[in-house]
């Protein structure tokens, strides 16, 4: 029977109510025990909806608790690379919400903190746990669809309120941070390298913060061909060798009916061509249940399905692994600086 840690929040962000804690809940090695933040009554009131046996009023009296085994840190970004450090420095191994830092330079000062501390630190992609992930990595490992020359991926959600955290400059919102980061993992995830060249555009607020973003990924035609390893997602597959010129494409938005009514809406589009077939996504990112997708080539239409548990719990499972039994993390850090690299490319030719 798996160890059971006990596990600290950092804040009560809307993340951790919808999602992290229901899959903590589920999770078998995870048992909840303090949450905490800027509101000792809200952080109370969380402890009593969910069953935490402690609550406390700031986050440095959780850091201070010896009992806490494990933290999961949803904060608002500007947040994340000061309370991870701090917890890192307290010897408490971090699961930590994507964006994990701000730029790559955060990010490598959050691992080095890890390492100098000798506990593990993770990026919270909580899709990249879902066997419908491990499907579609098995499926071009295998030669499915051939050499991907191709991906399209777009996020677009709902405006938010203009107080709303991701609309905000001072909380370095954004859709590219909020959004985007899935469609650069995804790519990143499949392609297993980093482009050559990064177009893209982005359309700002009146905060200052791109309420939309497009790029164009050239991910060019390597020298000879390698075998390139995916260093960042789901477990157990390596990347085919790659010979052909490759491109991708991503779109990320706020800007659709505006989020609690009638005209509430979302986009969520995978599509991978490859040279000897294509796969079609169906299903939302982080979407428990029965994920479909279809793949066509030389065998013809086929309609694919993957049943897949909450994601958040298989997160929240995987990383108490990598705290009681050393496994590697789903998510690892040359992956995360891989996509942070990417994103702060995308942010210097917008101008973000």
């Amino acid at each position: 029977m798996a160890k059971t840690l006990k596990w600290g929040i950092l804040g009560t962000a809307g993340i951790a109510r919808s999602q992290t804690i229901p899959g903590m809940k589920e999770a078998e090695n995870c048992e909840l025990y303090a949450i905490a933040g800027r509101d000792l009554a809200k952080a109370q009131a969380f402890a009593d909806e969910f069953g935490f046996e402690k609550a406390y009023g700031s986050y440095e009296e959780l850091l201070e608790d010896p009992d806490v085994e494990a933290l999961y840190i949803p904060l608002p970004n500007h947040m994340h690379c000061e309370w991870v450090i701090r917890a890192l420095d307290k010897k408490i191994p971090v699961l930590c919400e994507k964006p994990m830092g701000l730029t790559e330079e955060e990010d490598r000062a959050m691992f080095e903190a890890a390492e100098r501390n000798g506990v593990p630190l993770m990026e919270a992609f909580a899709y990249l746990q879902s066997p419908y992930m491990e499907a579609l990595k098995n499926e071009i490992a295998s030669g499915a669809i051939g050499e991907i020359v191709y991906i399209e991926s777009a996020f677009v959600e709902p405006e938010h309120e203009a107080e709303n955290i991701r609309m905000r400059r001072d909380t370095m919102g954004g859709c590219l941070y909020d959004l985007g980061c899935y469609n650069t993992s995804f790519i990143l995830t499949l392609m297993g390298r980093e482009p050559k060249s990064v177009q893209a555009v982005s359309t700002f607020s009146e905060q200052g913060v791109d309420i939309y973003t497009a790029a164009l990924l050239d991910f060019g035609k390597p020298a000879a061909p390698s075998a390139a390893s995916n260093s960042g997602a789901a477990k157990g597959t390596d990347t085919p060798a790659v010979t052909r010129h490759a491109f991708a494409e991503f779109n990320c938005g706020m800007m659709l009916g505006v989020e609690g009514t009638d005209r509430f809406d979302r986009i969520d589009r995978i599509s991978i061509r490859g040279t000897k077939g294509w796969i079609e996504s169906k299903t939302r990112f982080n979407q428990p249940g029965d994920c479909y997708y279809t793949l066509c080539n030389d065998e013809g239409l086929q309609e694919k399905c993957v049943t897949a548990r909450q994601n958040y719990g298989l997160e929240i499972e995987q990383f108490g692994r990598v705290i009681t039994e050393g496994e590697s993390p789903c998510v690892t850090k040359e992956f995360s600086l891989m996509n942070a690299r990417l994103i702060d490319r995308v942010h210097k030719v917008t101008g973000y």
